[in-house]
């Protein structure tokens, strides 16, 4: 055994022990994580399992507190030396507060940081930089109702009157059944948060004070799961004995919650789920955490917990009528990778899940031998007042994925630009047209 330290939040920490190549500490918790309960219930506490058994800690269990959402993960040493990490799921927001008040390492978010947080937390280095915060799987916001309602799509309009209170009976949006029961998250939620973003907030609307509130997602699923008149929003995971809706956005066709569709963020109500790790004075664990997450081993452990992995796989898409004839062709000899590269919002440059993404893109044609030709790239974009623009900016777009590639040693077969065709959000709000400046990759 040996004495070192380690510096943390400008705390001088003794550790007296290693565990793999991390650290112990002499006393208290190796990791504190806080923050989103969509992470914080199951897919946390799984990605630190995974993290102890990869380091050779023995007998990883995990331990009641007695506090509700909030559990310990234990590992010991070969030498018999305990482990533990402490998680706390209470939403996104309790993350970036526990992060300020220096009472976790780091947080939990099932939505991106607030300008006001970035700013709160700024000693602590730019949350927003590639590094600090990270994209470590894609989950969709599931609309959901007892099994019996025969209703089988809403589109976004339709949910805000839903759950702004508006529309109070089912009949009122195409259905039978009388009353409507709302359910809902609470508001330290990031599932909330996102659905205010995506829903409500964008009809100009705000959620009915009728509506019940949970702090649990398996709670508030099981409580739809019981009502007949019921509808609640919840995390891809947790749709539990629901039913799930098919969703419209503006022009978009509808769409379930797919794994594909969520893969690509194409499904209206998909979202990122993120670590946001401190630039400065970094736990070791906390980089160890987001490593491994970012790693096969990591993701693995994503998909199992039912969210959507951010391995990069090919799919074929069946062309339809409503494709553009082009698209169609491309569809009939090419497959699709379940990735779409995103811009940064009002800029060309790609944003930070697309950096990441990168990566395993380049993996995926090295390793399929793709590299000579056999990849189209495909841009899409918001719709503009000039059609031409439209399609210029779209591939423009694409091109700029090209130059990303082309660094490697990737020579593309053929660099597209279909416009504002095939939409999959409303252009209405910067939110729709920033879902749909995309650009898909193609490989023969």
């Amino acid at each position: 055994m040996r004495l070192c330290v380690v510096v943390f939040m400008g705390l001088w920490l003794p550790f007296v022990a290693w565990a793999g190549n991390l650290p112990i500490p002499e006393q208290g918790p190796a990791l504190r994580l806080q923050g989103s309960n969509t992470i914080g219930a199951a897919l946390g506490p799984a990605l630190v399992r995974g993290l102890m058994e990869d380091q050779g800690l023995l007998r990883v269990s995990s331990e009641i507190t007695g506090r509700d959402n909030e559990q310990r993960i234990i590992g010991l040493t070969a030498d018999g030396r305990r482990v533990e990490v402490d998680i706390a799921a209470h939403g996104s927001s309790t993350g970036f507060t526990a992060l300020k008040q220096a009472s976790a390492d780091l947080a939990a978010s099932s939505r991106p940081i607030k300008d006001s947080e970035l700013k709160e937390l700024s000693p602590l280095g730019d949350l927003k930089s590639p590094a600090a915060e990270q994209v470590i799987a894609i989950d969709g916001l599931a609309i959901i109702l007892h099994s019996s309602n025969p209703l089988r799509q809403l589109d976004t309009v339709q949910l805000a009157r839903i759950f702004s209170g508006e529309a109070k009976t089912w009949e009122s949006v195409g259905g039978t059944g009388g009353p409507i029961h709302l359910y809902a998250r609470d508001e330290q939620s990031g599932t909330y948060d996102t659905f205010k973003e995506l829903v409500l907030s964008r009809q100009g609307k705000r959620l009915d004070p009728a509506a019940r509130r949970f702090e649990s997602s398996e709670q508030l699923s099981d409580a739809v799961s019981q009502d007949p008149q019921g509808i609640g929003f919840i995390g891809l995971p947790y749709v539990r004995q629901a039913k799930a809706l098919a969703i419209v956005d503006g022009a978009s066709q509808p769409m379930l919650p797919l794994n594909h569709l969520i893969a690509t963020e194409d499904y209206p109500l998909s979202r990122r789920l993120f670590f946001y790790l401190p630039p400065w004075g970094t736990n070791p664990w906390a980089t160890a955490l987001v490593e491994f997450t970012q790693s096969d081993k990591g993701q693995a452990i994503v998909a199992a917990n039912g969210f959507i992995a951010q391995t990069v796989q090919a799919m074929a898409v069946t062309p339809n009528a409503l494709m553009p004839e082009g698209y169609q062709a491309l569809s009939r000899h090419a497959q699709r990778l379940t990735v779409n590269f995103r811009f940064e919002e009002g800029s060309a440059s790609l944003d930070n899940k697309a950096h990441q993404d990168l990566s395993r893109v380049l993996d995926y044609i090295k390793q399929h031998g793709k590299a000579d030709r056999r990849v189209t790239l495909v841009g899409f974009g918001d719709a503009k007042d000039d059609p031409a623009r439209a399609d210029l900016l779209s591939k423009l777009r694409a091109m700029a994925v090209r130059r990303e590639l082309v660094k490697y040693g990737v020579a593309l077969r053929e660099v597209r630009g279909f416009g504002a065709l095939m939409p999959v959000a409303a252009n209405s709000e910067d939110e729709g047209r920033v879902r749909n400046r995309r650009v898909e990759v193609w490989v023969y």
